[in-house]
């Protein structure tokens, strides 16, 4: 992957957004935390396309993200990183590594090898579940028209000190859209971050939050694999944007979205990848603190 100084290694390509959340008292009956107190959290959030390149194309057919940093009253903060396919491409880190590997740009053309990318297809079958989404789904025509998901299963622990297994994914209110195969081919290469600028212009733009509750046998430590169908689903809160920016000068371009920095109430399961992705970010923060 080429390296832009200064930059992040991953989703370089992103916006920052402000706004705040207010969690259900169905979610506080999951999880302690702070977050389901049902009083209004400042959130710093960043919207961003998956890949290393700065200049990538908002037609690609990548993962968006979005990252949030709730700032809780008593002064500990929450982090959610999440992207909207409901899958990830790596059931262990060494897949992860390998992919940015394959993604490696030739230095004749800029892009990556095609070759190099249908080796590592075919020799990392838990990339498939994301790779068919993505193939089969339109990117959307704005941060604000696709559902973002955890893509991890998290712990929820409630005051009687109980756990309860969980997924979660945030709805928008302005709908799922997709982009039409011709748009895709006439859209310019920027557009998502002046499209969510001006929807916040018009008005606020919320995310619901739900939890899907785990069963007995869902698998816990496998990103790559989706719960069955029919699973509980519990209404955890609203999230609300005012505000949206270019990430230059904006607050959360040095924020370091650690999947890992959890308030009491919310805490990891054993899922390689996501115990993986904390020391990984805090290299990647530092380097591009130092400007490399």
């Amino acid at each position: 992957m080429a390296v832009h100084p200064g930059q992040r290694r991953n989703h370089t390509k992103g916006m920052c957004a402000l706004g705040s959340f207010v969690g259900t008292p169905e979610a506080a009956s999951y999880s302690r935390s702070a977050l389901f107190s049902g009083s209004t959290i400042p959130v710093v959030a960043r919207f961003s396309l998956a890949g290393g390149n700065p200049k990538a194309a908002d037609t690609e057919k990548s993962p968006r993200g979005m990252a949030l940093e709730f700032r809780l009253s008593d002064g500990s903060k929450q982090h959610m990183t999440m992207l909207d396919t409901p899958m990830f491409f790596a059931a262990m880190p060494r897949t992860f590594l390998d992919k940015m590997l394959a993604l490696k740009p030739d230095p004749v053309t800029g892009k990556p090898n095609p070759e190099a990318l249908k080796v590592f297809a075919a020799t990392h079958p838990d990339n498939k579940g994301q790779a068919d989404f993505l193939a089969a789904n339109n990117p959307p025509p704005s941060y604000a028209n696709t559902s973002y998901y955890g893509i991890h299963t998290f712990k929820f622990i409630d005051k009687a000190n109980e756990t309860t297994l969980v997924k979660w994914r945030f709805d928008p209110d302005d709908g799922q859209k997709e982009l039409t195969d011709a748009e895709l081919k006439s859209m310019p290469a920027d557009f998502l971050e002046q499209a969510l600028i001006e929807r916040t212009k018009q008005g606020p733009v919320r995310w619901d939050m739900w939890i899907t509750i785990g069963e007995p046998g869902d698998p816990q430590d496998d990103p790559t694999l989706l719960w069955p169908k029919g699973r509980k689903e519990v209404k955890a809160g609203t999230l609300t944007f005012t505000d949206a920016m270019p990430q230059d000068g904006a607050e959360c371009k040095n924020i370091n979205y650690d999947p890992l920095v959890m308030s009491d109430g919310i805490a990891p399961t054993d899922d390689p990848v996501l115990l993986f992705r904390s020391p990984s970010y805090a290299v990647s923060f530092v380097k591009r603190l130092q400007g490399q």
